[in-house]
């Protein structure tokens, strides 16, 4: 399997809301907004198999000491294959020696951020103003 890792805004807004749509994030209820949140992330990562969009991850940073990763989904058919550890490689080039690197993560994510060096914060909460259903 070829897997291509880019640092793109470029990809195709049907692409993007059918992989949110195949993980069923409820952000795909509003692509426009998703859309544009994506393209103005501080760096989108993409992967790709041939011409199909497979893997996608965004980082919001203030360019020196935090970032937070609000986004990464892979296609559920491709999941388990590697591509999200590329994706991640991709992201630790960038904001590896940062100060602090933050996500959410729930449910099968949790064991794969635990892969990737990810551990909870002392005794830290996640907090929201949350809808109950959001992704």
């Amino acid at each position: 399997m070829n897997v291509e890792i880019k640092e793109t805004k470029e990809i195709p807004p049907e692409s993007i809301l059918e992989l949110y749509k195949l993980n069923k994030w409820s952000s795909a209820e509003k692509p426009n907004l998703l859309y544009q949140a994506l393209i103005h992330s501080n760096t989108l990562i993409s992967a790709w198999i041939d011409q199909k969009l497979v893997g996608i991850a965004n980082a919001i940073s203030d360019g020196h000491l935090v970032v937070y990763y609000p986004h990464f989904l892979i296609h559920p058919d491709y999941q388990g294959k590697g591509i999200g550890k590329k994706i991640m490689e991709a992201m630790q080039n960038i904001y590896g020696n940062f100060h602090q690197q933050m996500l959410m993560a729930d449910e099968k994510a949790i064991g794969f951020y635990k892969k990737c060096g990810f551990e909870k914060a002392g005794k830290t909460e996640s907090m929201w103003i949350y809808q109950g259903n959001d992704h």
